[in-house]
């Protein structure tokens, strides 16, 4: 509780202690009206202000005009009928700010679970000058500079290792609990936190383009798209504020005024006191508090999780979900080729693997870094001459004298070289030796281990349809998605080709539905941003992926999209439960009230009271429970 919710409840504390002490006390005429004065000043002088502003700037009809409206009023009749019965006006204030207090501790809980993502800004770096370390800001550091984070610091830049090996803590960027291991070479991005060794890192970024700078920037920026509902809410309460307050006022001069035509007793003071009841009970603070809040809750369960939403915008979009595209490498798949077999071989498997890895040691292509890396071993350059790159075919060399080619059915063919066809999916390596055939190397990416679960969860989760774009072959595209069970498959297909194919599935889905495209968000940002969604995966440090899409979750694990299209259905629900539950209720003891059947007392559960179950319900949205895997 922070010190205003503390003077808060301490003025709240002492109203309810002095109205007791009033009571007992045996008071009559100006010292009681003072007194009571004194307490209804003491926690309704805020509220009166900003009426009085209100009023001043020519925008009077909010809540504070309602609540200052209603119990000046009540202690007005109170002094007009000389009845002393003080303890409404003051009640009706009192359990006003009750409700006020509890609204400001559930909005502060919600907020904090967004605020704790600042927790991330380092707040200093690490240079090392004349062999000692100097803390410096961290947008006082250059790129290209080497800092040093020690254990238990946060990563205050991002960068790539060049010396020293340890643990990352990335659970407030991802959610996600496991360390990352790192060593020289490896990127490392700021945010993190050092677990356990001394890093040096060569900054690659200025602080101002960083991870962590740009996720705060995204975090900060949320709230300021709103959604349908928000919107409806806003525009709601500038059209029903006044004609409530004009209600009220018809309700208490024009029966009177009918009743004295008929020649019957006016009785202003009960009308007035209807119509005081009336502009209690139509105070719109449950819609007005609780629909924001709802949302807040929402994108702050998301944020707790590694779901960075952009806005409560997105987060209803992405609710109304029942097309879902994925790009496949990097989304469904590792995205890292891996030798999956060796098939055929004339020459031990070992030997063949070592020639293949000798003759491609001079390339940096993912082909032949997933050969040396089956290798398991340094290829020695020193053995291995007459390299030549067969391009688009593959590559010949000399290993230890012996002619080796490697590379595609293509460059046996041009060597005159029997080859056997491989049935399997995957990238195909034939491998000669002295113009013998010895064999091929399959190589294939690899299925994440949660994507058939992340599938199935999604159409759990109501999502109708599932297609998969790649550039791959159709073969191995059509086996990835029998594997996951993807019901549309699209392949062979060009970057310009993903945008062609999403812009056909926007004009088949129905018009309410909503499509979301997965992909890496680095390749992907024209089909990101021609979706009604752009979900970007696994984006820690990809500013495209930050830049293009609406929603970036920062794991590469597809269990997170299920999770995010549950907690955005969650948080809707919540919302339209609380317009729902608020309206009925409100029009509800609007009609008692305008009937006489309601006081002042039902008048309070009717505006704190719905208030108060409506933010309660809200603040269920700060909690998901996670699709379950299969």
């Amino acid at each position: 509780m922070n010190r205003k919710q503390k003077k808060m409840l301490a003025r709240i504390l002492i109203t309810a202690a002095m109205l007791v002490a009033l009571s007992l006390i045996p008071l009559r005429g100006w010292l009681r009206l003072t007194l009571y004065l004194l307490v209804y000043l003491l926690i309704g002088y805020d509220i009166l202000r900003k009426a009085g502003r209100g009023i001043l700037n020519r925008r009077m009809f909010d809540e504070n005009f309602l609540m200052a409206l209603a119990t000046v009023g009540a202690f007005a009749l109170a002094i007009y009928d000389r009845s002393g019965d003080y303890n409404e006006a003051i009640a009706v204030m009192l359990f006003y700010q009750i409700g006020e207090l509890f609204q400001s501790y559930a909005v502060g809980k919600s907020r904090s679970s967004i605020t704790a993502l600042m927790d991330i800004r380092p707040n200093y770096a690490n240079i090392e000058r004349a062999g000692a370390l100097v803390r410096v800001e961290p947008d006082t550091v250059a790129v290209g500079s080497v800092i040093v984070v020690q254990p238990g610091e946060k990563v205050p830049l991002d960068g790539v290792v060049s010396e020293g090996c340890s643990s990352l803590n990335t659970s407030a960027l991802t959610g996600e609990s496991l360390p990352r291991d790192v060593r020289p070479g490896d990127e490392i991005i700021s945010g993190c936190i050092n677990l356990s060794g001394l890093l040096k890192v060569r900054t690659t970024k200025e602080f101002g383009a960083s991870t962590v700078s740009k996720i705060l920037e995204l975090v900060e920026n949320s709230s300021s798209r709103k959604s349908r509902p928000e919107d409806f809410i806003s525009r709601f309460a500038r059209i029903y504020t006044p004609a409530v307050c004009y209600c009220a006022l018809a309700l208490a001069l024009l029966p009177p005024l009918v009743r004295l035509l008929l020649g019957l007793p006016a009785g202003w003071e009960d009308w007035i006191y209807r119509a005081l009841t009336f502009l209690v009970i139509s105070c719109p603070c449950a819609l007005v508090i609780s629909i924001p809040l709802s949302f807040f809750a929402g994108l702050g369960c998301a944020s707790r999780e590694g779901i960075l939403i952009k806005g409560s915008n997105y987060l209803e979009a992405l609710a109304q979900t029942k097309y879902l595209v994925f790009d496949k490498t990097g989304t469904l798949t590792q995205g890292e080729f891996a030798v999956r077999g060796v098939h055929h071989s004339a020459i031990p498997e070992e030997k063949l693997l070592e020639y293949a890895a000798l003759a491609e040691c001079a390339s940096s292509h993912p082909i032949s870094r997933s050969i040396q890396t089956a290798y398991g071993k340094t290829p020695e350059r020193s053995r291995v001459t007459e390299i030549e790159e067969q391009s688009g075919h593959g590559v010949t060399a000399r290993v230890d004298g012996v002619a080796v080619a490697a590379g595609n059915g293509k460059l046996m063919q041009k060597l005159g070289v029997d080859y056997v066809e491989c049935h399997s999916a995957g990238t195909v390596v034939h491998v000669a030796v002295d113009g013998t055939y010895a064999g091929h190397i399959l190589i294939s990416d690899s299925i994440k281990p949660d994507a058939k679960a992340a599938v199935s969860a999604l159409k759990a989760e109501g999502v109708t349809r599932t297609v998969m774009l790649t550039g791959d072959r159709k073969r191995t595209a059509d086996e990835v998605a029998a594997a996951l069970d993807i019901d549309t498959v699209y392949s062979e297909l060009l970057p310009a080709d993903k945008v062609e194919r999403v812009e056909e599935l926007l004009a088949e889905k129905p018009p309410r539905a909503r499509l979301a495209f997965v992909g890496d968000g680095i390749n992907d940002a024209p089909v990101l941003t021609r979706a009604d969604i752009g979900i970007a995966m696994g984006a820690m440090g990809a500013d495209a992926a930050i830049e293009a899409a609406d929603v970036v979750l920062m794991d590469d694990d597809p269990m997170q999209i299920p999770k995010a299209i549950r907690i955005s259905r969650k948080c809707l629900r919540i919302v339209y439960e609380n317009i729902g539950f608020s309206l009925v209720i409100k029009f509800a003891c609007l009609v008692l009230g305008a009937l006489g059947l309601a006081n002042m007392w039902l008048a309070i559960f009717a505006d704190v009271g719905v208030m108060v179950l409506a933010v309660l319900n809200a603040i269920r949205a700060l909690r998901c429970r996670a699709p379950r895997r299969s």
